[in-house]
Formats: structure tokens, sequence, C-alpha cells
């Protein structure tokens, strides 16, 4: 049925397109009633459907004279950390209100030079700090995932807006950013593959910043294979950012053959955390008898700073934050204060910002100026830095000993109810990440895949971590793990 195209893959669609079973137009007019349809999951923060119609046309005349990249014609969401020439770019915060850039991320214009077509800008939580998506100022995502007590639960954050867009087929594939794991987090609580790949990879131009030295954008989609597709198009050294690598983009999808006999992958004991719930240990235990069915040796690692990730994750990342959201003053763009008579400079700069930034950016921004000021940086943010060395040089050990990934949970837990956590202690939510920042502190290539669901029907995922800049190995075996847990569930309508 056409309505139904909405849930087609990116190899799908791509196929579908190119046969001329399909047009782009048609294509995009299905996800455009699927997105527009969708209030009720508040995935989408502005829709951009004279964009996406005039992108279709041109993918069609493009399919039309056999001139198709894979992601012509492809529908995606794109979240509201890229800036997207002339459409809203506001990362979710109220002190980018009207902001609409005059110039296109990296990333997207990659994405468009490749056919792709933008339906809107998808929901997260603002500046990308969050891991439920209820710090946006467009207000919380739902997940299409219900939970067997009907109540609302978390697409997991900062990139839920993605993750919920891909999950309840509202587009075919989204972009996602991940700081200490806004992709994987979100991915394994919506049921659908994300991929944060080697920091370097994809270029970070245009990216509202979060913390310079760990973000890095990725896809966002409904299996490995998508993930491939779309990454090749998304990569290319970009001289706009000097972080960005000159090398080839491989062909990631010609990568996934499924054969990972010989492979060596990895299982750290120090992942094991005291109180892991048995449901996620045995989804462990099941992937590792999957992998090793598969051809893989499987042997016992160790990463022995891994206990001090998550604190030294969030030294840097608020330090990093603090000085990247300097720029937000009302001054140059975005939202300014109303002054009373007398007030000067510091007072816009104060009301400013008081207004703009809501209370998890305002909590971030004053722990990262904190740990910076005087007589502490020394204490916290040099000994962070320290300890994220030796956080790398623990993986690097283990890659130089023959290992070729490494597997683990994804995530401590399946998604859990919106507000849960909002008057718990801040670190709770944290405790979300612990699974997933050692690789953004490490600089190296991760994808989360589902593997299973729980006893209350919610998705479960599985993380793959990699040596850096070998992704195409990594889909590989993250390919090799998804056609093994067969994983199929989709969540039942009922927005």
């Amino acid at each position: 049925m056409m309505s139904d195209l909405n849930a087609l893959t990116i190899a799908a669609a791509r196929d579908k397109l190119r046969a001329r079973d399909i047009t782009a137009t048609e294509l995009t007019e299905a996800c455009l009633a699927a997105a527009e349809g969708s209030g009720k999951l508040n995935a989408f923060a502005h829709h951009t459907p004279d964009i996406a119609r005039e992108q279709a046309k041109a993918a069609d005349d493009r399919l039309a004279k056999g001139d198709a990249p894979a992601m012509c014609g492809i529908p995606l969401g794109i979240k509201d950390l890229f800036c997207t020439k002339g459409v809203p770019s506001q990362a979710a915060s109220a002190i980018l209100n009207g902001f609409r850039p005059e110039y296109e991320s990296t990333v997207t214009q990659n994405l468009f030079d490749a056919g792709a077509v933008m339906l809107g800008k998808l929901n997260m939580d603002e500046f990308a700090m969050g891991s439920s998506n209820e710090t946006s100022t467009y207000g919380n995502v739902v997940n299409p995932w219900k939970g067997d007590d009907g109540a609302d639960l978390t697409p997991g954050g900062s990139s839920g807006g993605s993750a919920a867009a891909v999950a309840g087929d509202l587009c075919l594939a989204a972009t996602g950013t991940d700081t200490g794991g806004s992709i994987r987090q979100p991915a394994a609580f919506a049921g659908i593959t994300g991929v944060k790949p080697t920091y370097g990879r994809c270029s970070r131009w245009g990216i509202v910043a979060f913390a310079s030295s760990l973000d890095q954008a990725g896809p966002m989609t409904k299996d490995v294979r998508d993930a491939a597709i779309m990454l090749s198009a998304m990569c290319g050294h970009d001289p706009k950012d000097s972080t960005s690598m000159d090398m080839p983009v491989p062909d990631f999808e010609a990568a996934l053959t499924g054969d990972i006999k010989g492979k060596t992958i990895g299982i750290p004991r120090e992942y094991r955390m005291d109180g892991m719930p048995s449901e996620i240990e045995k989804l462990w235990e099941d992937g590792t008898a999957m992998l090793r069915d598969a051809g893989a040796r499987i042997v016992d690692i160790s990463l022995p700073h891994t206990k001090y990730a998550l604190p030294a994750y969030y030294v840097i990342a608020p330090a990093e934050a603090s000085s990247n959201l300097a720029r937000y003053d009302g001054v140059r763009f975005g939202h300014r204060a109303k002054l009373s008579q007398g007030d000067g400079i510091t007072e816009m700069y104060e009301k400013t910002r008081a207004e703009g930034f809501g209370a998890e950016v305002q909590r971030r921004v004053m722990v990262g100026t904190y740990v910076l000021s005087a007589g502490f940086y020394d204490a916290y943010y040099n000994r962070a830095r320290k300890v994220r060395t030796l956080i790398k040089r623990d993986f690097d050990t283990v890659f130089a000993d023959g290992v070729d990934a490494i597997l683990t949970p994804a995530t401590p837990s399946a998604a859990f109810p919106l507000g849960a956590m909002a008057d718990a202690d801040p670190v709770q939510m944290y405790l979300n990440d612990v699974f997933t920042v050692t690789v953004n502190l490490a600089g190296l290539p991760g994808v989360a895949v589902p593997a299973g669901l729980n006893a209350k029907g919610l998705p479960l995922g599985l993380q793959l971590i990699g040596r850096p800049w070998e992704e195409a190995d990594l889909l590989n075996v993250a390919y090799t793990l998804e056609r093994a847990a067969g994983f199929v569930a989709k969540p039942a309508k009922w927005w």
C-alpha cells in the first residue's frame, strides 16, 4: 500500500525508487502524512513540507536521469542541533528563539547533495544536555513504545526526537549527535540502530556545539544496513572543521558480509555493574553466545579505568559547554531579555541567560564554570583530562592485543516512564550514560543494536565498540549480531 511507504527501510526504498516502482514524491508524501499526524509523540519541533516536496521533485528528476546516489529521494528527520539554512535551528532552547541560520551544516549539506529529503527538525534535549528528552523548550518527546501499564515512556536523550521518529515510522531515518551516548541510548530505548562514528569521521561544522572534543554526528536508522548507507553519505573530510579527518570514506554497506569468523570479541569485566538488572545480564550473555555461534572468538578483557569514566565525563563535558555556551548573551542572535531602566550590559547578559537557558543547561554551565575556575582547575578539570587519557590507553591496549570489537549492554535498563527521574538526584539520570561515555572519551566508534524485549515488552539494546576508523568492520559485526538476534518487533500505533 502506498500509505505504508513510510515503514520502508532506506535500502528497500532505494531499490524501489531506482526500479521506478515508486517516486520520491510519493515516498515523501507518505512520510509527511505520518509526521504531521504524530503530534502525541512530539518528535518534530518544526515541519518543513514545502522544502521536502521541492527536494523530492529534484530527487525524482535525478532518478529519471539515472543519477541516483543511495540516499536520493530518502525522507529524513534532522535533529534540531544541526543548522539548516533558513529553517529554525534552536537546539531546543528558548535562548535561540527565532534563529534561522544563513548556512547549512556540513553533514546536512552532504545528505542533501546525495539527494536526501528533509521532512523537518526533530525535538531533542536542550543543547543536547539530557538523557530523557525532558529538557526541551518544545516539551518532552514520547516514546512510541508503551509499557504494559500504558505509561508514557522516555525515548532517551538527547536524540529522543530522532529515535521516536524512526521507531514510529515518521521518517525513514534521522540524524543524531552523540556526546556521551545521545545516539546509542535513545536507539536502544526505541528499538532502532544508532551509530556514533569515530571522532572526526563526520564534520562538526554547523552543529550547535555542546562539548567540542566529544560531539559527533551519526545516523539513526531502522537497521544496520541503513546505518551503513546513511553514514557513507554523512561522512567526508571538511576543511571547515579542524578535527575532520582527511581520509577516504569506505563503502560501509559493501562491508556487510555477515562473516565474522576469526574475529575476536572482548567482554569487559568492569561493565558488570553492581545491581545490573538480570534481564540486561541475560541479554549480554545471549549476545555473546550469538557472536560465538557466528564464529567469533570471545575473550574476557579488562578496561580498568572504566569506573572513573562517568565522573570524568561530567567534568569535561560541562567545562566545554560553559565555554561554548558563553556566546549566547543576547547581543548577536536569539533571545534578548527586556531590560529595566538603568540596566547595563551585565544585567542584559544575566537576564538573557537566566530566561533563555533551562534548569539542566544552567546546572551544567555552572558546574563547568566551577571546574575551570582558579583554584579548582587542577583539582577537577586537569585530573579529568588525565583520567580520559588513561581510559583511551585501556582501549588502545585491548585493541593492540588483537581484540576486534567489544560487546557491552547499551543501557542499564529499558526505557523508563517520563517524569520518573524528574525529582531525583541528577546523578541518577546521568547514570543512564554509564555504558556509553567511555566511547566518547576515547573517540571510538560505537553502535547500538536492538537485541530483545524485556518482560514488559520493551526493547533492549546491545552496544559494540570498535577500533578507531574501523566502522566498516564494526558495522559488519553489528550486522551479524542483528541477524542472529532477529529483532523485528515494532511499537503498536497509539498516537
